[in-house]
């Protein structure tokens, strides 16, 4: 099996509806096409696809297939995607996770709670698996958006994370993710998600600034090395 997780499929196909290469209403392969493509689980496929559909990036049809449901309206938003960098991503993200954090105060519910506590669990068995670790990271963050309820919001953290499938992430992936920053992540993701539960808004807002802070300094450093 294929290490991609339905965080990285997704991407790859978000950013294939971006460029245009899948236009508007053009149908996807199959599933079971998709999966013996990308060595992966059915399963995986269909997460990736329910993922990109709550996003308005396609529609699915029972019985009919996966439709390309979003067309580019500018083409220079598929541009800036491909070419943003890894430090120009964490700038993004702190302009939105912090507040992200304290909506989800405002509008989480347990099941929404309970799918992030489950994903902290993934990133806390991943521990000497950075692949893992990072696929499961990537799904905690864009949980955090669907948390929101806010389709705006889900949708930008979509774009955000589209970039983390690119070769420039992944290489930082591998400089910077280490068992012990691994770690260090998990116990941030934790405390985060406990103050979102404890209804703790400014609290969960300044965990989620320390995190990013700690993740850019990470970034800032391999990128210098």
């Amino acid at each position: 099996m294929s290490s991609l997780g339905a965080a990285e499929i997704a991407a790859e196909l978000r950013r294939g509806i971006l460029d245009g290469s899948l236009p508007l209403h053009h149908r996807l392969p199959a599933e079971r096409r998709m999966a013996e493509t990308h060595r992966v689980a059915r399963n995986t496929v269909r997460e990736a696809l329910a993922r990109l559909a709550e996003e308005g990036f396609v529609d699915i049809r029972p019985g009919s297939g996966t439709y390309v449901a979003f067309q580019p309206d500018n083409p220079t938003t598929s541009k800036a995607i491909e070419q943003a960098g890894p430090l120009e991503l964490m700038d993004a993200r702190f302009a939105l996770e912090p507040h992200i954090c304290r909506l989800c105060v405002l509008h989480g519910r347990r099941a929404r709670f309970d799918a992030l506590d489950s994903l902290c669990g993934r990133m806390e068995a991943s521990l000497h698996d950075p692949v893992a670790f990072s696929e499961a990271d990537t799904e905690f963050h864009w949980t955090l958006a669907e948390t929101t309820s806010n389709r705006l919001l889900s949708w930008i953290i979509g774009q955000i994370n589209s970039v983390r499938s690119q070769d420039e992430w992944k290489l930082m992936r591998q400089l910077t993710l280490n068992a012990a920053m691994i770690e260090r992540y998990n116990v941030q993701h934790r405390k985060i998600l406990n103050a979102i539960r404890n209804r703790e808004p400014e609290r969960a807002a300044g965990l989620m600034t320390e995190h990013l802070e700690t993740a850019r300094l990470s970034l800032t450093r391999a990128a210098a090395a």
